[in-house]
């Protein structure tokens, strides 16, 4: 896996449990933050890539 590859999953990820985290505190449902910090890590995942080139 190269450098870039590895950045740009590493702020998906951190970005993910960000906004699953904030989500369990804002509604107390854990199924929701958990489909919350996916969309949210998958939906960033090629935004990163195209920002952090």
């Amino acid at each position: 896996m190269s450098v870039h590859a590895a950045v740009v999953f590493l702020a998906a990820v951190i970005i993910g449990l960000v906004m699953g985290g904030l989500m369990f505190l804002h509604d107390k449902s854990v199924p929701a933050a958990v489909a919350t910090g996916l969309l949210a890590a998958g939906g960033s995942v090629p935004v990163l890539h195209k920002l952090i080139g």
